[in-house]
């Protein structure tokens, strides 16, 4: 069986949370990313772990490091949107995937790609 893919757009969740992040967002995707750690083995609230998860960062919160946690960060050098699109359009076909997401164009997108949408209360964010 393969391990399914949860990847999360690190903007659009952190937006999510009215915490301050405006004022350090790298340091809010760098909380986002240590959270998730979490989520590679409970999975989601309909997905049961472990499931791999990817983090996608864009802008001032692309230069977050790797972490030795698990979970994986993906740096994109434009549109965050586009870089989860080809993640799906990559593993759809092969495995479950997953987004966290609230952004419309965004799910629609990856439901067109064969991939799931999920909300962002669907992965801890705080």
């Amino acid at each position: 069986m393969t391990v399914p893919l949860v990847i999360v757009d690190g903007a659009n969740v952190v937006g999510s949370v009215p915490d301050g992040w405006w004022r350090d967002r790298a340091g809010a995707a760098v909380r986002l990313r240590d959270r998730l750690a979490s989520v590679l083995t409970t999975g989601l609230p309909d997905l049961p772990g472990p499931v791999e998860v990817t983090l996608v960062v864009e802008g001032k919160a692309r230069d977050i490091p790797q972490s030795e946690n698990g979970v994986r960060v993906e740096r994109a050098s434009g549109s965050g949107d586009d870089k989860i699109a080809d993640l799906v359009r990559a593993e759809a076909a092969t495995r479950r995937t997953v987004v966290i997401t609230a952004d419309r164009g965004l799910r629609d997108r990856v439901l067109a790609l064969g991939g799931e949408v999920r909300g962002p209360s669907s992965v801890p964010r705080r």
